[in-house]
């Protein structure tokens, strides 16, 4: 049976914890099964997006930080990315009703400005109310690890980006930030614990999604 609706679902964690991983494996299995679906990652995802996304990774690298984006720019930088992605990406798939997969989302926002950067939420809800759309997702999978786990995964990347090359701090600060977010919400969260390369865990996740659409 074909899902006839669009459904929105996002995987969030810090680097290391597996959520491009399992994000890929689900849209696989999904397609598999021959429902409409689509996968896309904040922030890019659309062109527009993407560019914006380079934008932000070639201004980390600078070596004067003073040369480097304020964090108030820094953040406008990621949310004008999602409004690029929301208008040509997200409600072009709400449209044509297909299932949307989406690796980070608000959360990642939330976790690393807010909590991370201490930008202040006031600043990002604003925004988000004049971008989103009323778009929530409909599930979301939060993937926590041990620190350890994140660090030995992320040594074994051949190549990095700055959200690879954060401080352990920071990272487990993020990541209890994801957790906190996740029991605080009324949406819907599924935590997994990724720590130990569980082989079952995408047929977990799809057994959820498929809940869901079916």
């Amino acid at each position: 049976m074909l899902n006839k609706n669009f459904f929105f679902i996002v995987f969030e964690g810090i680097e290391g914890s597996g959520k491009s991983y399992q994000s890929k494996k689900l849209f696989n299995n999904i397609k598999k099964k021959k429902f409409p679906v689509i996968l896309t990652r904040e922030p890019g995802g659309s062109i527009g997006a993407e560019r914006i996304r380079d934008l932000i990774l070639k201004d980390y690298f600078h070596k004067n930080k003073n040369q480097t984006f304020h964090k108030y720019t820094d953040t406008l930088l990621y949310l004008a990315a999602r409004n690029e992605h929301v208008q040509n990406k997200i409600l072009d798939a709400k449209r044509r009703k297909k299932i949307l997969i989406c690796d980070r989302f608000t959360d990642s926002t939330l976790a690393y400005q807010v909590f991370g950067k201490k930008v202040e939420r006031k600043f990002i809800d604003v925004v988000h109310k004049y971008i989103l759309n009323k778009i929530k997702p409909d599930i979301t999978f939060l993937l926590k690890v041990k620190m350890s786990k994140a660090f030995s995964r992320l040594k074994k990347r051949k190549s990095k980006n700055r959200y690879d090359k954060f401080s352990r701090s920071f990272y487990n600060n993020a990541q209890k930030a994801f957790i906190k977010l996740a029991k605080n919400s009324r949406s819907k969260y599924y935590i997994f614990d990724n720590s130990t390369d569980d082989k079952n865990l995408e047929d977990k996740i799809l057994k959820v999604v498929l809940s869901k659409i079916k």
